[in-house]
């Protein structure tokens, strides 16, 4: 399927960091027209001016901030998706419960923003529900991007959460309450104050003395007395549908 060229709004009060933004977009062939402003009260006149594919946002702005400008464009009737670009990472929290499809650290590489573009493309194509969403980790520079599919569990760590994959773990900086919350719709459970698990991954469920165990990629992890009901429940709805559960 072809996707149109997109029109986007970037904005950012710093000019060199705005041109060199709308530089970059321009040279993207999947962008046809890039407008700019220099605050979020400036982008909101243009957004009731014209509607645009996707907004590219600063975050920290005079008056109102990104994160404030962003939490107005989700009440929008058709929301633009928003991807924040930004030299600081103490915000990807913010982000995240925002539904924003891409967190971009300044400097901006090539790379990293087409990759940014391609997520909005993929949000605009096929809607957020049908898209596994990717979870930014930064790695000494280097971004990488780990399917949300691919996670067996969460391991909370403070006010960060570590996701487990077949091929490793990474650490992010977003609460494990938090995507619990966002990713329950996904099939992630809560079996311990400081575990989320993927129902998809669960290969076993074990009883013994009373207490509740699940394995996941090979890995044992106990399941608290006051999430172990819920948990078989969900598993026995999830391997016979249209059934209900009897304790």
């Amino acid at each position: 399927m072809t996707v149109d060229r997109m029109a986007v709004l970037v904005v950012d009060d710093e000019r060199p960091a705005l041109e060199e933004l709308r530089w970059l977009l321009e040279r993207d062939e999947r962008i046809d027209t890039v407008l700019t402003a220099d605050s979020a009260t400036e982008a909101l006149r243009l957004l009731q001016e014209r509607s645009v594919d996707a907004v590219f946002l600063d975050i920290r702005m005079p008056g109102l901030s990104g994160v404030d400008l962003a939490r107005v464009l989700s009440r929008f009737k058709v929301p633009p998706p928003v991807v924040f670009v930004t030299a600081y990472d103490d915000h990807a929290v913010d982000a995240f419960e925002l539904g924003a499809v891409d967190y971009v650290l300044k400097p901006v590489r090539d790379d990293r923003l087409a990759e940014a573009v391609r997520r909005v493309v993929g949000a605009r194509a096929g809607g957020p529900a049908s898209v596994d969403d990717d979870i930014a980790v930064e790695l000494g520079g280097v971004t990488r991007f780990v399917p949300r599919s691919s996670v067996g569990y969460v391991e909370a760590q403070g006010d960060y959460a570590r996701l487990h994959t077949r091929s490793g773990s990474h650490l992010v900086r977003v609460p494990l309450t938090t995507l619990e919350e966002s990713w329950k719709d996904a099939g992630f459970v809560r079996i311990h104050r400081s575990l989320l698990v993927s129902l998809q991954h669960v290969e076993e469920v074990r009883m013994d003395g009373g207490r509740c165990t699940v394995v996941v990629g090979g890995t044992h992890l106990g399941v608290s007395r006051r999430h172990t009901r819920e948990l078989r429940d969900l598993l026995v709805r999830r391997a016979r549908p249209g059934t209900t559960a009897r304790g």
